[in-house]
């Protein structure tokens, strides 16, 4: 599967997205941002930290305080796979950043 765009997000700790797969929400080291999953523009910044508390965390911007569930970095592999809720958009993630298919996009980088 081809990488359709690679996010580059420093200190990727959890993603999840929200019901309607409209959003893509991460959770770094650094903070929470939220990205559109039409244009994967950030949409959402927020310095403040706020880790995964039991698979999920709490969404900002467009969605703020949603509880979104999210995959958590597996930190002995430094890998982590997420996909969304209607199972087109598969992320390959890593510490450093994020792989995003989209099997029917025009590819993107």
């Amino acid at each position: 599967m081809p990488v359709q765009r690679y996010l580059h997000i420093g200190g990727v700790v959890a993603v999840g997205f929200d019901l309607t797969g409209e959003y893509l929400f991460v959770i770094t080291h650094l903070g929470r941002g939220v990205f559109s999953t039409r244009t994967w523009e950030r949409v959402a910044r927020s310095t403040e930290l706020a880790y995964p508390t039991a698979g999920t965390g709490v969404g900002i911007g467009p969605i703020a305080d949603q509880h979104i569930p999210v995959s958590e970095m597996d930190y002995e592999t430094g890998q982590m796979r997420a996909v969304s809720p209607d199972g087109r958009i598969v992320l390959e993630c890593e510490s450093s950043g994020i792989c995003v298919h989209v099997p029917d996009a025009d590819p993107v980088h």
